[in-house]
């Protein structure tokens, strides 16, 4: 029969195999990709949205996460006020506001 059959023979063990410390390396070397380059960048920009829905007051000039821009007429504990146009006011969540414009910016646009 082996005539038709090839003889399964077991391979010679790699002499220098890849031990415990290589793979330990490739998963903090992931690790450490995926802190740099999604964690940290993600976390510092929630930081700065934090600090803008704080710091926003009456007067600012801002632009909302629809492309809306405004000015802010009253502030709210989880709300505010916004003035889009004369006499167009809308109430949003401070978490709809995308980023504070310098003041002006809406007469010369």
């Amino acid at each position: 029969m082996s005539f038709f059959i090839a003889e399964a023979l077991a391979a010679d063990a790699p002499i220098g195999g890849t031990g415990p410390g290589l793979d330990i390396f490739i998963i903090v070397a992931f690790a450490l990709v995926f802190y740099f380059i999604i964690w940290r960048p993600q976390s510092k920009r929630t930081k700065e949205h934090r600090e803008l829905i704080a710091s926003l007051s009456k007067g600012d000039e801002v632009v909302t996460n629809g492309g809306l821009i405004g000015k802010i007429v009253k502030v709210e504990e989880d709300y505010l006020l916004f003035e889009a146009a004369d006499r167009v006011l809308l109430k949003l969540q401070k978490g709809a506001v995308a980023t504070a414009l310098p003041k002006g910016t809406i007469k010369k646009i």
